[in-house]
């Protein structure tokens, strides 16, 4: 098993920045293929960003490329996703996940989740 614990999120404006940390329980974290994703209200869950267990292999979703960038520490146990430039569509609850496989950007595909962390962007 696999507790994931999101923080960082808020209220930010348009343009801002703002960095979301998930901290994982497993002490096998290193071993754990972890992904950003969000849902907006009345939308789907959608994938953000994916990281392999090395870090040496990175996705994004073309919404959010050059914008966002996901990163971990695999001697912290934690996977962070710093956002720039941000805007009101990016307003959704982020969630952190992880998966034993390979990195993917179906949220099926994903074994845990945390909690989720609201970010709001402000016009």
């Amino acid at each position: 098993q696999v507790q994931l614990v999101e923080s960082g999120g808020g209220l930010v404006q348009a343009g801002g920045s703002l960095r979301l940390s998930c901290a994982a329980s497993r002490r096998t974290f290193s071993r754990l293929y972890m992904g950003w994703f969000r849902q907006a209200p009345g939308k789907e869950r959608e994938f953000v960003a994916s990281i392999s267990w090395t870090g040496i292999r990175t996705d994004y979703a073309d919404s959010v490329k050059g914008r966002f960038t996901i990163s971990r520490d695999n001697a912290k146990n934690t996977v962070s996703l710093q956002m720039n430039s941000l805007k009101p569509e990016d307003t959704a609850v982020y969630y952190c996940a992880a998966r034993e496989g390979p990195t993917a950007s179906d949220p099926k595909k994903y074994d845990y989740w945390g909690q989720g962390t609201q970010v709001t962007v402000s016009s």
